[in-house]
């Protein structure tokens, strides 16, 4: 599973001109589920959200995590992650985990946040979203569970 994530002083998320949500100060998530993705990849976004210290203390160091900076989360899906780029100029989408299997995935991770305390906004699955943010730092982050592989 892979996660871009931007911290912000606000995001929110429109379908078909209406607001659907929308959080304060916290992370905008766009996650995307690849083939071989499983239960243990969401759970490991899950735990580097959020304990991912990119939150100012009172030095203005990044040693908080989300929910130590009183943040939210707004959750996106987003398939075009799974884009493989390597041959040609249209990416190829074919590695991107089956839409039923891929909406499991991110409900687990939205439900794994929420566990842990934190305020979690959602998208719609599937459908055409305009996300608007504003990027604070900016501070933009990529994660993929399957880094924790390589390590």
């Amino acid at each position: 599973m892979r996660a871009v994530v931007q911290r912000v002083a606000w995001a929110r998320v429109t379908v078909e001109a209406a607001v659907i949500s929308e959080i304060g100060p916290g992370l905008c998530v766009l996650a995307g589920a690849m083939q071989g993705d499983s239960p243990p990849d969401a759970s490991f976004i899950a735990h580097k959200l959020a304990t991912l210290r990119i939150f100012p203390d009172a030095a203005g160091k990044m040693n908080l995590n989300v929910l130590d900076s009183g943040g939210g989360v707004l959750l996106i899906s987003q398939f075009t992650l799974a884009a493989d780029t390597t041959s040609g100029t249209r990416p190829s989408f074919s590695s991107a985990l089956d839409p039923r299997e891929a909406e499991l995935l991110l409900n687990q991770l939205a439900g794994e946040l929420r566990a842990q305390g934190l305020t979690v906004a959602t998208g719609s699955f599937g459908a055409k979203m305009e996300v608007e943010l504003l990027n604070d730092g900016p501070v933009t982050i990529y994660v993929d569970s399957r880094d924790k592989q390589r390590k």
